[in-house]
């Protein structure tokens, strides 16, 4: 064997194989991590997004970053099961691959999808914008997926679900319903994402509740009311101990803190940056006592 096959056969060996899928089949509830990571390059971690399941079926998706088109797959999880798809503000990190899931709906669901976004300001768009930007049938980036809007498609054999879509006001001091079917009761809140509406998700289903608290500072004191005694709180840590104050994450030590405050039951940590996580985990504990779970990609939690 050549010095140059055996280096080619070392470097595919090094390269990490992909992250192996946990079945939430079986839980009465549970949450499924379709990406742990955020906007950085990654080989072990998709970006944002979620899967909320209940029984046998995925019924809700949190986001749709980079990479959680393929971990959708992994899962297993059935687009056409979905009751409600909800975004939590429109970074790429977190809407990238929403319209690989609107194709990939051809022929999986003819049910309409509801689908929840946050209000826009002079930085971004409001929801119901983003979505025609990106599929409106005449101007849009993907104009193929105009059904998707209620439009006429460019390829009418493509049948797409049409999307049911709610823009929820960041602005209110006060959570808001955004939905409430099949069995799952969701609210939004808006929390504080420096100039970027953003929206913090609450779910109650089947007597037990789930906070997505996606991006944010932690320096909003409505958030801890709207994620008190939460069974799963996802928190996103997403910069290192250490770290001067940021405009756009929480600190470690505040996502504890935060976490301790509302008396979540298990805190799950998610939209893990590239850095020292001992390090980072390490601050979160010195405020936060629960059950803690470090994400990952296509990790399940069962929610208790």
């Amino acid at each position: 064997m050549s010095r140059r096959t055996t280096l080619c056969l070392l470097a595919l060996l090094a390269i990490p194989s992909h992250a192996s899928a946990q079945s939430c089949v079986g839980n009465p509830v549970a949450v499924q991590i379709l990406g742990s990571g955020g906007p950085a390059l990654n080989p072990e971690r998709a970006s944002a997004g979620y899967l909320l399941w209940v029984g046998s079926q995925a019924k809700m998706l949190v986001d749709s970053g980079g990479g959680t088109y393929l971990r959708l797959g992994q899962s297993r999880a059935k687009l056409s099961d979905l009751a409600l798809v909800a975004i939590s503000h429109l970074h790429p990190d977190h809407t990238s691959d929403l319209p690989a899931m609107m194709w990939a709906s051809n022929r999986t669901r003819s049910a309409p999808l509801p689908i929840v976004g946050p209000s826009g300001n002079a930085a971004v768009p409001d929801f119901q914008t983003f979505l025609n930007r990106l599929f409106d049938d005449k101007a849009g980036a993907f104009q193929v997926l105009g059904q998707v809007l209620g439009q006429s498609p460019a390829q009418p054999e493509a049948a797409r679900p049409r999307l049911v879509v709610t823009v929820a006001d960041v602005t209110k001091a006060e959570p808001a319903k955004v939905f409430e079917q099949d069995g799952l009761t969701v609210t939004a809140l808006g929390i504080p994402h420096a100039n970027i509406p953003a929206l913090a998700y609450r779910v109650q289903t089947r007597d037990v509740s789930v906070v997505f608290s996606t991006d944010q500072t932690g320096t909003n004191p409505k958030f801890i009311d709207f994620a008190r005694g939460a069974n799963v709180l996802i928190m996103h840590m997403a910069i290192p101990a250490g770290a001067p104050p940021s405009p756009l994450h929480a600190s470690p030590a505040v996502v504890g803190r935060v976490a301790q405050d509302a008396g979540a039951k298990h805190l799950l940590l998610s939209h893990i940056g590239p850095f020292n996580v001992d390090a980072a985990v390490a601050e979160v504990k010195k405020a936060y006592t629960g059950t803690l779970t470090i994400g990952a990609d296509l990790q399940c939690t069962p929610v208790p």
